[in-house]
């Protein structure tokens, strides 16, 4: 349908009237006001005429929504909204048209992920992983050994969002390679950034290497440490699966895991079971075993977390 103002514009001829019947009879043969005037009865011709502007405006936002190009090629007045008609009555058995701007499902979900995005910060994880949508079935079927951490995780996540303040506790969620536990955890982040609240997740082996080089740079370790710090939800993904640095462990793990402990709830995903990281936490290539003070990070983890083992096959393959 062509403008408002170019069908108005031809109109000034003398066949003006002969050009409003033919408007009023497109607009008013548009499915969108179709069905608008069925529901409204008490509609009048005076009324139709009165506000054909608007009816023209919805009728031709509403076709245009139905064949909708995308997001990006909106062609309505405002980008993502369409037109919609109320009936509004004044009184008397008098009523009138307004019109009104709505968001269309699109735009309303590109700003809850942009609101999301802006929630949760990633650091050498694919923000694809992120982005995707979480169906908790989809979870299940595609691998029916995951069910019952499927299960568990959710529950958390429907504790975590009836109450006032996030847990003190996390989750730690161990398993076999490409059982899906870091998907498990974006869930949990997805869900929970929902509720407002912001997080990081961190991909453990790329996160330490680059923190070696830090050491040099103390700004930037310390703006890190403060982030990883004060975020209302943290998730170390793959822990275990790092070279361990004694001064990653001590200086950088340690000064974390201690502010957040009672504090706010810090996730894990690890193919080794809680013993297991400890024993990786107590070695390192330079200094060999160092028990005590594996022991002694494993207390802000072990006493921190809840342990969830994900079953299942290698989805990666």
């Amino acid at each position: 349908m062509e403008s408002i103002r170019d069908v108005l514009k031809q109109m000034k001829n003398p066949a003006f009237e002969q050009q409003s019947q033919a408007l009023m009879h497109r607009v008013l043969h548009e499915p969108a006001v179709e069905a608008l005037l069925q529901g409204h009865p008490e509609l009048t011709e005076h009324h139709i005429r009165r506000s054909i502007n608007r009816l023209y405006a919805f009728a031709r936002e509403q076709k245009a929504c139905s064949q909708c190009p995308g997001l990006s090629f909106c062609p309505n007045d405002v980008h993502g909204h369409t037109t919609t008609i109320q009936v509004e009555s004044l009184g008397n058995d008098e009523v009138t048209l307004q019109d009104y701007k709505v968001a269309c499902e699109r735009f309303t979900s590109k700003q809850q992920q942009d609101a999301f995005s802006k929630r949760i910060k990633s650091f050498y994880v694919d923000k694809q992983v992120l982005e995707k949508g979480y169906q908790l079935a989809e979870m299940i079927t595609c691998d029916r050994e995951r069910a019952t951490a499927v299960d568990r995780v959710h529950d958390y996540v429907k504790q975590a969002s009836q109450q006032k303040e996030l847990p003190g506790k996390g989750l730690y969620l161990y398993g076999p390679l490409g059982s899906g536990k870091t998907y498990l955890l974006s869930y949990v982040l997805h869900e929970l950034a929902k509720q407002g609240h912001n997080g990081v997740i961190v991909y453990v082996p790329d996160f330490v290497e680059e923190a070696k080089g830090w050491i040099s740079e103390p700004g930037k370790l310390k703006e890190m440490i403060e982030l990883l710090k004060e975020t209302d939800l943290l998730v170390f993904d793959d822990i275990g699966a790092e070279n361990v640095s004694p001064w990653i462990r001590d200086h950088v793990f340690a000064t974390i895991l201690n502010y957040r402990m009672n504090r706010k709830p810090t996730f894990f995903s690890s193919n080794y079971t809680l013993d297991g990281l400890e024993k990786h936490l107590s070695f390192s290539n330079r200094e060999g075993e160092e028990e005590f003070k594996g022991k002694r990070l494993m207390e802000r983890i072990r006493h921190f977390v809840e342990p969830v083992e994900v079953k299942g096959h290698n989805k990666r393959k």
